[in-house]
């Protein structure tokens, strides 16, 4: 019976599997497509239309410290540890690098790259705007530290809510820098596609070297127990 559930719940999880690879396409390309058209009249109107909205929300804005490097490196670290000593999980770990630190990276890199000026700010900060960092990286600490916590549980409702919160935390960090005035809603919108679609290339690379790590464990024993 037991059995009967763990493949029923094997399945299911495939199932979702399947939908979120096609997403992480369109993520990709829903990046692009914002990167070569931000500077568009349309956009620029959502952008004035997403500002007008959340100006003044200043709960939503204080939501910000979720994104904030500090908060990022400080989870990080923990859920190193966590895979280190309680999982022995060195392959989560470098998911963990992957996922955070070189998306981290990238993120600097393009933001160098393209130069997009940040909106009018009090907060006068001078790093630029596109794609936005919290948005990006708050999406990849949060979603790593999600699909951890699910793969260690086995119960499906407590995977759906650890998932939904994720996506909750993710989307609110993102519209946090557009109430605050430190980014285009384009700028945060872009930055949460690209994480995503960088998130779920690192899984597909972790998952891949998991089973080839399995597969070999398996052959191994088989060759064992025939001599």
């Amino acid at each position: 019976m037991a059995y009967g559930k763990l493949w029923v719940m094997m399945k299911e999880v495939n199932a979702m599997k399947r939908l979120f690879y096609p997403l992480a396409v369109a993520a990709l390309l829903g990046f692009f497509a914002i990167l070569v058209n931000y500077s568009n009249e349309s956009v620029i109107r959502i952008d004035q239309s997403a500002a007008e909205l959340l100006d003044g929300r200043v709960l939503l804005d204080g939501m910000s410290f979720i994104g904030d490097p500090w908060m990022i490196i400080t989870v990080s670290l923990l859920l190193l540890v966590y895979l280190w000593v309680f999982r022995k999980n060195y392959r989560g770990m470098l998911f963990v690098f992957f996922s955070v630190g070189l998306g981290n990276v990238l993120n600097q890199l393009m933001k160098e790259w393209f130069e997009r000026p940040r909106p009018e700010s009090p907060h006068d900060l001078e790093s630029f705007s596109f794609p936005s960092n919290h948005a990006m990286v708050g999406l990849l600490y949060l979603f790593t530290v999600a699909y951890f916590l699910s793969e260690a549980s086995t119960s499906r409702k407590s995977k759906v809510i650890i998932w939904a919160l994720a996506v909750a935390l993710a989307v609110t960090v993102a519209l946090s820098r557009v109430a605050g005035g430190e980014h285009y809603f384009s700028d945060v919108a872009a930055g949460s596609l690209l994480g995503y679609a960088w998130f779920v290339g690192v899984a597909v690379w972790y998952e891949i070297r998991e089973r080839q790590f399995r597969n070999k464990a398996k052959a191994q024993k088989e060759e064992e127990f025939l001599d």
